[in-house]
């Protein structure tokens, strides 16, 4: 059974890399930002600055005839930017609630198919909605929490459909990338967790050792990269969810000849604290009203009692 699915996965890999050299994912955009001083006055000079970039890039994109992306960036022009960049596929940091009044940050992680033209385009499926159902599902569980919510594109993600999606080659650069964001973040002694989606778990896993992360939160992932909760090398509480629904529970979970991510975070020999998904599928944890919002609100919380394990 492990062979065949090891083939199956070969066989992926080989398909997706003879449809075209186009299915490859283009080059990463510039470096992100350094981290502007976490006051009022210096977040709100980051904003206003990334607010004009965000509105040439949109004029530009309109002039392109690149209409998709145009209406995109126009849709988030006047949201609180930390990082955009236009370039390749573009990095976007959004940050909901006042971070420089936070004592928590939970930073979304995504996975494969993101970009400025899907950051805010799929509702609660896409980073920027899905920030947006996370901070409000986190007020109506404790309306005087200290918590702030970024949407972290801060890497080039791979394509669904392409031989960069099965290897860590992409996730290693997202990991160079947000190992220093967090510690920029948690210097003041704020407290950060990951919540890390599909993809994006492979890049949670590259960046955890000695991360200064109180939770690390993994769903709808294809592994991590490591053989257990302990090989991440982090103090964290490490979080694993996976919805009834979700396809990815058919991966064959394997490393082969660098191809795969290794144990499912979900299996009890990973030794992750599992939390309910309920029927939740790929694209579907962030669905107002469901248990994998409930419980992935009171991860970025800092409250493990109130999860439904």
């Amino acid at each position: 059974m492990r062979l065949r699915r090891v083939a199956a996965i070969a066989a992926i890999v080989a398909a997706a890399g003879a449809t075209t050299a186009a299915m490859l994912p283009p080059a990463p955009a510039d470096r992100p930002q350094p981290m502007p001083a976490l006051t009022a006055r210096a977040l709100a000079a980051r904003y206003t600055a990334n607010s004009h970039r965000i509105v040439r890039a949109a004029s530009a994109a309109r002039h392109a005839g690149d209409m998709n992306l145009a209406r995109a960036l126009e849709h988030m022009e006047g949201h609180h930017f930390l990082d955009f960049n236009p370039r390749a596929q573009g990095l976007a940091v959004e940050v909901i609630g006042n971070l420089a009044q936070a004592s928590r940050v939970a930073i979304l992680v995504p996975g494969s198919d993101t970009s400025l033209t899907t950051f805010d385009s799929r509702g609660a499926a896409s980073p920027a909605g899905s920030a947006a159902a996370l901070a409000a599902q986190a007020r109506r569980l404790d309306p005087r929490s200290r918590l702030a919510i970024i949407a972290w594109v801060g890497y080039a993600t791979p394509r669904t459909l392409s031989p960069a999606v099965l290897t860590s080659g992409d996730a290693r650069q997202g990991a160079e990338a947000l190992r220093p964001f967090v510690r920029d973040l948690a210097r003041d002694g704020r407290h950060v967790a990951l919540l890390c989606h599909s993809y994006g778990s492979v890049v949670c896993g590259l960046a955890a050792p000695h991360l200064p992360v109180t939770d690390i939160a993994v769903f709808g992932s294809p592994g991590m990269d490591a053989s257990s909760a302990r090989a991440l090398h982090s103090r964290a509480r490490v979080w694993a969810g996976r919805g009834n629904g979700d396809w990815m529970r058919d991966l064959p979970f394997v490393r082969v000849l660098g191809l795969g991510f290794g144990q499912d975070p979900t299996a009890a020999a990973f030794g992750a604290r599992h939390f309910s998904c309920g029927g939740a599928g790929h694209s579907g944890y962030f669905r107002r009203g469901g248990i994998a919002l409930s419980n992935l609100a009171y991860i970025a919380l800092g409250d493990p009692a109130g999860v439904t394990r």
